[in-house]
Formats: C-alpha cells, structure tokens, sequence
C-alpha cells in the first residue's frame, strides 16, 4: 500500500486498535494461471495464546481467521504462502465546502491496515474448534452481550468440519491514516467539528479519530 509521509501511523498503537476494532479484512492471495487474485471476507481475531495483549508493532504477531472449506479460496492457500489482509477503519467524504476557501477539490478522508503474513492450515478438528470459540469469545466480549456459548458446542462440532481455520504469523504492515494532515491547522479543524456534528456515525467515528491526532 502506497502511504504519503502524510498518512503514516501517528502513533504505535493506531494500527492494533484499528484492526481490533474493525475485524472483518478481506484475505486476498494469488490464484493460478488464468484465476486471477482470491478475495475473501472474513473474520480475524489476535491468537489468544500468543498476541492476545500484542500492542505497537504488528510485525510477528500472530493472527487467526476462518473461511467455509467449500471456498475455492481455502484450496488455493498454500502451507507458508502469503496472505494478504486489508482492514478498514473510519471514513467519510469531504466536500470542499466545509474548507471555506475558494481553491479545493474534494477527497476521502479514511483509515486502513494492510497485513501480509505467511500462512498456516490449521488441520485438526480440535484446533479449528478453538478458532472458532476464541473467535466467539473475543467478538462477544468487544461487540456482544456476553452470549454463553456452552449450549452450542455441540451444534459448533457438527458444522467445524466445514471451516477452514488458520494461523497468520504478521510479517509487515502498513497503516493508512488520511485524516486531512495536509490541510493547515484550522481548515483540519473545520473538517473535524463538521463531522463530529453529523448525524453519519462514519462522520463521527472519524472525527474521533482527528481529535486524537498530534
């Protein structure tokens, strides 16, 4: 991912919050001759085991994900190939009327984390269970009502054998953070109140994210 000095991580813990925050990445990997690029949408969570705590640098940490077996995706990945993870955070149009100045153009402001990794299928019945379980615990714990799973073990074991779970171990990342640093101190202001103000909860969570900005 291409990031101007501009738009780089203002701080070392930006791009762990994001992906914590905004879980769902799109995996994209190679296909073969005449595919084309796999892209999938799917959850991912820290490895509770290893990087349930990991904050600042994203590289060597390890993540987990799945994907329905059935997905030609699964097939395509290979045992320490390369994937790709792209999350996206906060982000909303600008228009130029909120610089109040006669020459601007309009832009996007918005939040993203490119991971690449290498790859491990996670083979065993027992292990993909407890992807599928640390998954729950964690979106639960940060987006649910604390739903007890015990109940539906049984139900997870019947469907676990149609998902393919693995392991990302992290080896770089970027961060994209376009939250109008270009723009002198008092148009970036104008841009943060008005979206703060908006009734768009996107406006909104972006402002946030401006007023934290050095």
């Amino acid at each position: 991912m291409f990031v101007p000095d501009f738009y780089r991580e203002p701080g070392s813990s930006w791009m762990v919050d994001l992906v914590r925050g905004n879980p769902l990445a799109l995996a994209v990997s190679n296909g073969g001759a005449g595919d084309g690029p796999f892209a999938t949408h799917l959850p991912v969570i820290f490895d509770p085991e290893t990087s349930a705590d990991w904050s600042g640098d994203l590289r060597g940490a390890t993540l987990l994900g799945h994907m329905n077996r059935a997905n030609p995706h699964w097939a395509a990945l290979d045992d320490g190939g390369v994937l790709l993870l792209t999350f996206t955070g906060p982000h909303s149009y600008v228009s130029p009327t909120v610089y109040r100045k006669t020459l601007a153009a309009p832009t996007w402001n918005f939040t993203a984390v490119h991971v690449r990794g290498a790859v491990e299928k996670i083979t065993t019945t027992e292990e993909t269970l407890g992807v599928v379980q640390s998954t729950v615990r964690a979106f639960e714990g940060a987006f649910g009502d604390g739903w007890d799973m015990t109940d539906s073990l049984g139900y997870f074991r019947k469907i676990v054998p149609a998902v393919g779970a693995f392991r990302l171990t992290v080896t770089g990342a970027d961060g994209m953070f376009k939250l109008s640093q270009e723009q002198p101190g008092e148009v970036r202001e104008r841009v943060r109140e008005s979206f703060g103000q908006s009734g768009c909860a996107h406006k909104r969570q972006t402002a946030e994210l401006m007023s934290r900005l050095p």
